[in-house]
């Protein structure tokens, strides 16, 4: 389901150019009614924006997703679409941790 999810992205962010989606992770509940899909959105400035726009058009995309494995599952789950910030909170804490790096760097 990630790979293919991946895939509609891809094909959808092709033609809006500097903008890339990709599928961190998806998270399915046990009975395959809802699909949690985490999304890394780059440039992360219109991160917010991009969200709604996928948010708006999930009835589309879902139709796409069960027509790309329709032969898989029975039932294509709920997709439900967030932002993956775990990159985000990666460089705060290494930020945190290693302050002097920044400065370090800077010097050099």
């Amino acid at each position: 389901m990630q790979k293919e999810l991946s895939e509609i992205f891809r094909l959808e962010t092709a033609k809006m150019g500097g903008v890339l989606v990709s599928v961190s992770s998806v998270r399915v509940s046990p009975d395959l009614s809802i699909a949690r899909v985490h999304l890394s959105i780059f440039p992360g400035d219109r991160a917010q924006e991009l969200l709604a726009n996928i948010n708006a058009s999930e009835k589309k995309i879902r139709y796409d997703l069960s027509q790309r494995v329709r032969y898989q599952l029975r039932k294509c789950p709920e997709l439900t679409f967030f932002i993956d910030d775990s990159l985000d909170y990666i460089e705060h804490i290494d930020s945190l941790l290693h302050p002097e790096g920044k400065q370090g760097e800077e010097d050099k």
